[in-house]
């Protein structure tokens, strides 16, 4: 190494003064001596590596940083697919039985019977039915005496009638049902005025 190299940090120019020395611990000298302090010099090349070296450290942080949080926001896309995925499944599933619905509703509200152990039998299963809906998340939508929403109801009919309001659902000729806020199936209705 050249005498430049070797002359400590100090001397050589006003921006490297800043640059920081590591501490070592301080040696205790046995009582009656005076304590030694440890002093370092950097050559300006030393004090050039190691702001490289910084500056490679903060970069490196910088893309882990920006790493972790697209696998994040990849974890969390990722679990909402799977989620509307399996939402979707389900209320394909479920629209494929409402036929079923339909044909026990027709069946339990069937005049006559009333003491018949079948009819009896047939209410029985429509309200297992119903539960089975419910606790499945499917609900019936409201849709007599509401007012029209082309969102929930689907409307075949009009009529004039001073009984009910604008727009009013006057008669419900097939149940429609939702899961959560998605429709699986609309309300078929008449609607007055």
């Amino acid at each position: 190494m050249s005498e430049e190299n070797k002359q400590p940090l100090e001397e050589e120019t006003p921006e490297t003064e800043a640059a920081p020395q590591p501490e070592e611990p301080v040696e205790k000298a046995p009582k009656g001596k005076k304590k030694k302090e440890k002093t370092f010099t950097f050559t300006k090349e030393q004090v050039e590596q190691m702001e490289a070296a910084a500056k490679q450290l903060e970069t490196t942080k910088d893309q882990f940083a920006r790493l972790a949080a697209e696998y994040d926001n990849y974890r969390k896309r990722t679990a909402k697919e799977k989620e509307t995925l399996y939402q979707d499944a389900k209320a394909d599933t479920i629209k494929e039985f409402l036929a079923v619905y339909d044909n026990l509703e027709r069946a339990a509200a069937a005049p006559g019977g009333e003491d018949d152990p079948h009819k009896k039998g047939l209410e029985m299963i429509f309200t297992q039915y119903k539960e089975l809906l419910k606790k499945l998340g499917v609900a019936e939508i409201e849709a007599q005496g509401q007012p029209f929403d082309p969102e929930r109801h689907e409307a075949v009919m009009h009529i004039d009638d001073e009984n009910f309001g604008e727009n009013q659902v006057a008669q419900v000729f097939q149940a429609g049902f939702i899961l959560g806020d998605k429709v699986i199936r609309h309300a078929v209705v008449q609607v007055a005025n």
